[in-house]
């Protein structure tokens, strides 16, 4: 299973539990740690530790990946599952306008992600 359908599994998971402002980003050319990260909000402390683990129980059951660590789930206000290849970061308004990760992140590529929407 390749990175692009995990990212695309990761962010349904957010879609479907009501996550909003979803992005990924290819860090490949500016992290040596990492090779993307996905990025989304939710609304306050309690959605985004349900938001984390959707993606967590999804990926799991998708693919088999279990997160490498994890963080911030007892405060919620900005959980990070830590996959090794890429992150999830699922935060509060308030928290994605204070550390502005697309912003640290600037120079990286933005990925195309196909999520069903419904109807």
């Amino acid at each position: 299973m390749g990175i692009h359908t995990i990212l695309n599994d990761a962010a349904q998971a957010l879609f479907d539990k009501k996550g909003s402002n979803i992005l990924a980003l290819d860090v490949r050319k500016i992290s040596s740690y990492q090779d993307f990260v996905l990025i989304a909000q939710g609304n306050v402390d309690r959605h985004v530790r349900a938001l984390a683990h959707n993606v967590e129980d999804e990926l799991q059951k998708n693919s088999g990946l279990r997160p490498v660590r994890k963080e911030g789930e007892r405060d919620g206000d900005w959980v990070v599952l830590d996959y090794g290849e890429f992150a999830v970061h699922v935060m509060t308004e308030e928290m994605r306008e204070r550390y502005a990760l697309e912003e640290l992140w600037r120079d990286a590529d933005v990925v195309n992600l196909e999520i069903k929407t419904g109807g």
